[in-house]
């Protein structure tokens, strides 16, 4: 079977599948978990266990396989505690897809994103034990924001460049497709 004509091209398509659907299956628990059990407990461990799934391979394979980056942190024998940074070569970096990339980036920032959004809603609904989830979800999303944004050499300049790309892409489309009408 031939691949159809536009379809996406992955260069790692199972890193690409596990950055989100450990996302996924998190945001996905947390809204329909309470019609599979009527346990916090359950849900509870489900959802933090899927966080944890995502965080681990968004740090440990995502970054360094889509992006080039990794990042980590220790503790010295005085207590301190240590970040390290490191990122590829320049060159190396330019022949990482794009497509892969892209995928990360939207999914490390949405992700939080959306986290903050649900736990607006448990604020508003004072529904505290649920807002502890979202704290654990959004808490492990800003580290591994935290980390890759520092491993980002010229990490400034690439959001503004994703974002300037992203804008002239949506408007291309809304453009496209208002012409089509």
């Amino acid at each position: 079977m031939e691949p159809q004509a536009g379809a996406v091209k992955y260069a790692h398509p199972q890193v690409v599948f596990f950055t989100c659907f450990f996302k996924a299956a998190a945001l996905g628990f947390y809204l329909l978990g309470s019609w599979v059990t009527s346990s916090f407990v359950i849900d509870f461990v489900v959802c933090v266990l899927l966080i944890a799934l995502d965080f681990w391979v968004v740090k440990n394979v995502s970054g360094r396989i889509l992006v080039g980056l990794r990042w980590w942190n220790e503790t010295d024998e005085q207590g301190e505690t240590l970040w390290h940074f490191e990122s590829l070569d320049q060159a190396s970096l330019d022949q990482l897809s794009k497509t892969d990339a892209w995928v990360f980036w939207w999914t490390l920032y949405a992700t939080p994103a959306v986290w903050l959004g649900f736990g607006l809603i448990q604020l508003i609904r004072l529904s505290f034990d649920y807002l502890l989830i979202v704290i654990v979800a959004v808490v492990l999303g800003a580290a591994n924001i935290y980390g890759y944004t520092k491993c980002r050499r010229d990490a400034k300049k690439q959001i503004q460049q994703f974002a300037a790309q992203t804008m002239a892409q949506n408007f291309a489309s809304t453009l496209t497709s208002a012409l089509a009408v």
